[in-house]
């Protein structure tokens, strides 16, 4: 059983390996926009009362360092992209540590944050504003 375990994990991981870089970033904001919905869910569910603001803090605070990362990435001399669109992205990664600190501060409940995480999927996929592909 260990085995087969080990196996699948291995396969899955080697799977993972051969992913391009924009099928790993649209996972990566996938991932995080499941989790700061359901953290907004979840925080509507208990009246936005205490109850659930550490959920959605954790996700607002986990989606800031993925936008971190990007900026990051961004930054570097190598960076393939144009530069009107880094710095577009770059602008969105600023304006998302500031809704972030407006969440941590109960001013705001992430939705802005879940339309732009789904608008930069939209974009990795190669879909224009209108939804169709580019």
């Amino acid at each position: 059983m260990l085995t087969t375990a080990f196996a699948r994990s291995a396969y899955a991981e080697a799977g993972r390996a051969q992913d391009s870089p924009r099928r790993t970033e649209y996972q990566a904001f996938a991932r995080m926009t499941r989790r700061l919905s359901a953290a907004i869910a979840a925080r509507e569910g208990a009246g936005n009362g205490p109850a659930g603001f550490s959920e959605l803090a954790a996700a607002a605070l986990d989606n800031l360092r993925l936008w971190t990362v990007l900026a990051a990435d961004l930054s570097q001399p190598g960076n393939a992209l144009p530069e009107a669109l880094r710095g577009q992205l770059l602008s969105l990664a600023a304006f998302t540590a500031g809704q972030t600190e407006r969440i941590l501060a109960g001013q705001a409940d992430g939705r802005v944050l879940v339309d732009i995480n789904t608008a930069i999927m939209r974009g990795l996929r190669g879909e224009t504003a209108s939804g169709e592909d580019a």
